[in-house]
């Protein structure tokens, strides 16, 4: 009753954004940092909860869905339904789950610098990954230095092979069994809304966050916040808005793979 009650208001909440967006001809990216944050959490939400909707069509299938909603509580229901623990378990194991493919990105990454023809960025890329897979934590100049190998050929958003959109679907939490085109369209979306958040996140300041609001914000960009002190997540989430605020639309590529190459070694989380 407490998650159906949660969900109730946010959904209240959500009509009053939607509602007010079309009373004033206001955009998504036009928002307050915590109206679009809400609407895009809520969006996910609701998806999950229409899928539960559809299975329960058949007759009696609703029997079967609440076993399945007590089995899967991690895959069918959404937080609001979890309790602390499971709060707290389901993100580890999403984390783990997603950090499966850090390895893979970085790999990926290796293979395509002899592609890229400018002598300094492939120096500065290949540098990067060696750091990275050493147990460093690049600095934030070391990141911007390679934004334009990631607008053009081979890493731009428009050139990502198959296998690296892929990998960069798990490591965002996104499915990544949908045709090339797909991918390549739903990253792209995804990595438009971050770097919209980001710059509402930017006006509004990382101090005016709540501690609950810091750790989402982290665990959304790629670092497993849930075991990091509040601190220290602040001190990141400043880090990836820097990178983040630096970037040109053409760029949100180096935005994507910075979930990978900015969360890996943050205070040892690549254990």
């Amino acid at each position: 009753m407490k998650g159906l009650q949660m969900l109730w208001a946010d959904a209240k909440k959500a009509r009053r954004i939607k509602t007010n967006m079309w009373k004033h001809n206001i955009k998504f990216h036009q928002l307050s940092y915590r109206e679009m944050e809400h609407l895009r959490q809520f969006r996910r939400d609701i998806a999950k909860c229409l899928f539960l909707g559809i299975i329960s069509i058949p007759p009696f299938a609703n029997y079967l869905v609440f076993l399945l909603m007590y089995l899967f509580p991690r895959q069918l229901l959404i937080k609001h339904f979890w309790t602390p623990k499971q709060q707290t378990d389901f993100l580890d194991i999403y984390h783990g789950l997603r950090k499966q493919s850090h390895s893979e990105i970085l790999s990926n990454l290796e293979r395509v610098i002899p592609l890229i023809s400018d002598p300094g960025l492939r120096w500065h890329l290949t540098d990067l990954c060696t750091k990275i897979q050493n147990g460093t934590h690049p600095a934030v100049h070391e990141i911007l230095a390679l934004r334009e190998c990631f607008c053009n050929h081979p890493l731009g958003m428009n050139q990502l092979q198959t296998l690296q959109m892929k990998a960069l679907s798990r490591a965002m939490l996104l499915t990544p069994h949908l045709p090339p085109p797909f991918l390549r369209h739903r990253l792209k979306t995804h990595t438009t809304v971050i770097h919209q958040l980001d710059r509402a996140l930017a006006k509004l300041g990382i101090g005016q966050l709540t501690a609950q609001e810091v750790k989402s914000a982290c665990y959304l960009r790629g670092l497993n916040s849930t075991h990091i002190a509040e601190d220290r997540c602040r001190t990141w989430l400043g880090e990836w808005l820097q990178i983040s605020c630096s970037l040109k639309e053409a760029e949100l590529s180096l935005l994507l793979h910075n979930v990978v190459l900015l969360s890996t070694n943050y205070l040892g989380t690549r254990r």
